[in-house]
């Protein structure tokens, strides 16, 4: 597989983290690509799925399935 293109990604974090540390970071401004990091290590790993998996993980959890 080959891995996305990421230079570009603006990572953002939920408004509900209070500003603090312990949250996760999205980049949706990528075309193709949903991107997710850890935001205590932000030059760490990153997750990146499809936007329409992002979506239908979004909605579970509006959902409450999980």
């Amino acid at each position: 597989m080959i891995s996305p293109d990421l230079s570009g990604a603006e990572f953002r974090k939920s408004s509900y983290s209070g500003g603090g540390d312990n949250c996760v970071e999205v980049a949706t401004n990528l075309s193709g690509v949903v991107a997710v990091r850890d935001s205590k290590d932000p030059s760490g790993l990153v997750l990146t799925f499809a936007p329409a998996v992002w979506r239908d993980f979004l909605r579970g959890v509006r959902d409450g399935d999980f």
